[in-house]
């Protein structure tokens, strides 16, 4: 195994022609799609791997300085997509890899055919004619918890960005990846992807793009879904899901893995 897959735990299931590139986001790890693996396996290679920082990665593999900006992350995707020779795939990022993904599509546009974007927000912060949900006192705070008491603020945040049930067994769940990332990483990888600011990107971005989106939604607001519709380079669709929270692969399978299926089937002519 080479140092890429190595470094990222990088797994190829299944057996179909197509390939489909599944990327998680802040605070989970490859197993936030387990419900959906199975429903692709007998029609698709589905290549699986660990963003550098997650919990079951090695933590000597992460450069503050390389991923202290989204770039970085999509290098590592595209060093991935290049070791295991894919021509092309479908690729569904789910929340910050959503637009590494996009990111990586401007300068490999061939290794992509097309994008589906699962609880996405090209930034964060409000800014004037433009709504992302927080303020920059909120992110200050949030970055000044994690710092003070890490496990205490996973056990805080857990519940609110998965949304629903306080017991529910996808909170549990992502309680258990978001502990297993390394402090100081974590708050790193927190502080890039809330302060990052990827608008003017979009308009370069020609890939076709999917966008799936909660109903509620503590981390990106449902009119975030209609400016990436409005403002991405090429055609783009976007369907808001009854789901409620920010990982709702994870939390409302019933409802998402059906969409997900949907859209990963048919292109947007159809879709």
């Amino acid at each position: 195994m080479g140092i890429v897959e190595e470094a990222h735990n990088l797994k190829v299931l299944g057996s179909g022609d197509r390939v489909i590139v599944l990327a998680h986001g802040f605070g989970t790890d490859q197993s936030v799609w387990k419900h959906l693996v199975p429903h692709l396996v007998d029609d698709f290679r589905v290549v699986l791997y660990d963003n550098m920082g997650a919990g079951t990665t090695n933590p000597e593999y992460f450069d503050f300085n390389r991923y202290a900006t989204l770039e970085g992350y999509a290098y590592d995707l595209l060093a991935i997509l290049e070791e295991i020779n894919v021509d092309s795939c479908i690729f569904v990022g789910h929340s910050v890899s959503a637009m590494v993904g996009a990111v990586a599509s401007i300068s490999r546009l061939d290794f992509f055919s097309k994008i589906i974007m699962i609880s996405a927000s090209p930034r964060y912060l409000n800014d004037v004619d433009y709504y992302g949900g927080f303020e920059q006192e909120d992110l200050d705070q949030l970055f000044e918890a994690m710092g003070a008491n890490y496990k205490a603020w996973c056990s805080g945040f857990a519940p609110l960005a998965v949304g629903g049930d306080l017991e529910s067994v996808a909170v549990q769940e992502f309680s258990r990846t978001l502990f297993n990332m390394r402090p100081d990483i974590a708050l790193s990888v927190a502080q890039t992807i809330f302060q990052s600011d990827m608008r003017q990107i979009l308009n370069h971005v020609t890939v076709p793009c999917h966008i799936l989106q909660s109903v509620k939604d503590l981390a990106v607001p449902v009119v975030v879904s209609e400016y990436l519709h409005q403002n991405l380079g090429g055609e783009s669709i976007v369907e808001v899901m009854t789901s409620d929270g920010h990982l709702p692969q994870l939390s409302s399978p019933d409802i998402v893995i059906p969409v997900l299926l949907k859209h990963i089937r048919y292109d947007i002519s159809v879709a």
